[in-house]
């Protein structure tokens, strides 16, 4: 696929088919992901993939935490838009909720709606970015930002699809259990991946961007 056309396709898959992922295939994805850039050729990732028994673990342990009210404790800064950046996301959010048929009344939906994320929504497989405890954050988070958007433009050469779930790990000691990560690693992102469900509704977002004018200073061009 041209890298033009992936950037111009790459959206968040919320609907994933069963099928599996053949370990090959992610591992093919992976390592045009780690051609990432970073810092002076840092590399500060590590990366943990997940399916089957040990994903379900982390799925059913998260609901259960979620259902039971507990505080999130994310490790890394996750805070919520204020002003325009959240009103673009109140937009989000409403397409969703229509494309899904959840009204405003149906908390029940509603709830269920914010638990596929907490699921890494339903994917056959799921990746855990992680970063060593000893590393600044911000640039680390910068570097990992890079990695995450490699890898979800490297899946859609292999048919597949990806979200980015910074819910699925909003429980960090979760994860940490289930995949056997050490306390010197911190949990930075998830990203679901699988083969895109095309009849799941949300899957038809096409979400918009700001015009290029409002966002952009042109200086020194005649």
């Amino acid at each position: 696929m041209d890298v033009i056309d992936a950037v111009k396709q790459r959206k968040s898959i919320r609907g994933f088919k069963p099928d599996p992922i053949p370990k090959e295939i992610l591992h093919k994805v992976l390592e045009l992901g780690a051609r990432s850039p970073s810092a002076e050729n840092g590399q500060p990732w590590e990366i943990t993939v997940i399916t089957g028994g040990v994903l379900d673990n982390l799925r059913q342990e998260n609901i259960k935490r979620l259902n039971n009210k507990e505080p999130f404790n994310p490790e890394v800064s996750m805070h919520i838009h204020a002003g325009i950046y959240k009103q673009r996301h109140m937009v989000l959010a409403a397409q969703l909720y229509g494309l899904m048929g959840i009204v405003r009344e149906n908390r029940e939906r509603r709830v269920a709606w914010v638990q596929r994320g907490f699921r890494f929504y339903d994917a056959p497989a799921a990746i855990i970015l992680t970063a060593s405890n000893s590393l600044d954050e911000s640039p680390t988070q910068f570097d990992l930002g890079c990695l995450t958007q490699t890898i979800c433009l490297a899946a859609l050469g292999f048919g597949l699809g990806t979200c980015i779930a910074g819910q699925g790990v909003l429980y960090p000691d979760v994860a940490r259990k289930a995949c056997g990560i050490p306390k010197s690693e911190r949990i930075v992102m998830g990203i679901a991946i699988g083969y895109p469900d095309p009849d799941f509704p949300a899957n038809k977002l096409e979400s918009t961007r700001e015009p290029l004018e409002n966002i952009t200073t042109w200086l020194g061009f005649d």
